[in-house]
């Protein structure tokens, strides 16, 4: 199988630097709202993320002041700290932009790309795509609002018709982001489909800052592939590090080095879930805290061989006992050992 060595995109003369912050690697966490919470984002930090990103805050959710909110905006890991930022309104952008930056951010992230229509519905999120005017304003206000980087998170366009990326990326640019993120496909395609890794050069053709490939990227010969068709400066994993937050580290070693690391035992599997189980319980209460992780143990389980109907993955994601879940994690991974060579990756 072929190395990122060989293939020429590993081994870059220098580090990816975002405004000043120079990155230990290549891939970075994607943000997703209700997954990459606080513990989601320290646990991959802690095993090898270049950066991660938070869940989307919205300014009117600053604004307000809310809990959840206020949860979203704690930043978390070693790594560079990024907060990222949904707003309709130049004002709103730069107050929510000044409360992420005071709250700790290393850097911010704009929100361009959000596809669901609680956001696009106000004008927000992928619906700034049929916006490139607005879009400006939004950036330059958070811009001068703070002192840290501004990076934006956009898609190929609204649809398939409208595929501005290259634009909204000169723009972005040119009103001062030190970084881009494109996901592959436009916001009419939602998650449909395969993320069109090729269409992310044109963004990269458009701009001199960092750009990053963000899509369908479940592993380290995706993360090879997405660099070659994009030309893109690192990737961005989403949904792939559910229930293997590791996965991200993974990748940046790989894209480094050359190498791939070995994968976790189930024993530091099964420590990883209940570091993330015990995450959420302390941060969020145990009600809230056990609700919160149930889609986080399902993905845990799932990821192990035959694992996706047995009775003990049944009662782990329904059950009201944190001890409960401790236990069923505990058991869950111990049936998996006889079977350790054939976990999912």
């Amino acid at each position: 199988m072929a190395t990122a060595k060989k293939l020429g995109v590993g081994f870059a003369p220098s580090p990816l630097s975002i405004g000043g912050i120079a990155l230990t690697g290549r891939a970075l966490l994607a943000p997703m709202a209700g997954v990459t919470d606080p513990t989601m984002r320290r646990i991959a930090s802690r095993l090898g993320a270049s950066a991660t990103v938070s869940e989307m805050v919205t300014a009117a959710g600053v604004a307000r002041g809310d809990r959840e909110t206020a949860m979203r905006l704690e930043c978390a890991g070693d790594g560079p700290r990024v907060i990222q930022i949904a707003a309709r309104e130049p004002a709103e952008m730069a107050a929510a932009a000044r409360s992420a930056e005071s709250s700790g951010a290393d850097w911010i992230d704009i929100n361009m790309g959000c596809p669901c229509k609680r956001v696009t519905g106000g004008l927000a999120g992928a619906a700034l795509m049929r916006d490139l005017d607005q879009a400006s304003r939004l950036i330059s206000a958070a811009r001068e609002a703070i002192c840290v980087p501004l990076s934006v998170k956009m898609r190929l366009g609204w649809d398939e018709a409208t595929r501005n990326v290259a634009e909204l990326a000169r723009r972005a640019e040119a009103e001062g982001a030190a970084m881009i993120t494109v996901h592959g496909r436009t916001r009419q395609q939602f998650y449909a489909g395969r993320a069109d890794w090729r269409a992310i050069a044109a963004a990269k053709a458009a701009v001199r800052i960092p750009v990053v490939a963000n899509g369908d990227c479940a592993g380290e010969d995706d993360a090879v592939e997405m660099l070659e068709h994009s030309g893109a400066d690192g990737v961005m994993v989403g949904r792939a590090a559910m229930g293997r937050p590791w996965i991200v580290g993974d990748i940046a070693h790989f894209l480094q080095t050359g190498d791939r690391r070995p994968p976790p035992t189930l024993a530091q599997r099964a420590d990883i879930a209940r570091e993330h189980l015990e995450g959420l319980l302390a941060s969020m209460g145990a009600s809230a805290g056990l609700r919160h992780a149930r889609k986080h143990l399902a993905a845990y389980a799932d990821r192990l061989a035959g694992h996706a109907a047995t009775d003990a993955r049944r009662a782990l994601v329904t059950t009201d006992s944190p001890d409960e879940a401790a236990r069923l994690i505990k058991l869950i991974f111990l049936e998996a050992q006889p079977a350790e060579q054939g976990i999912a990756a």
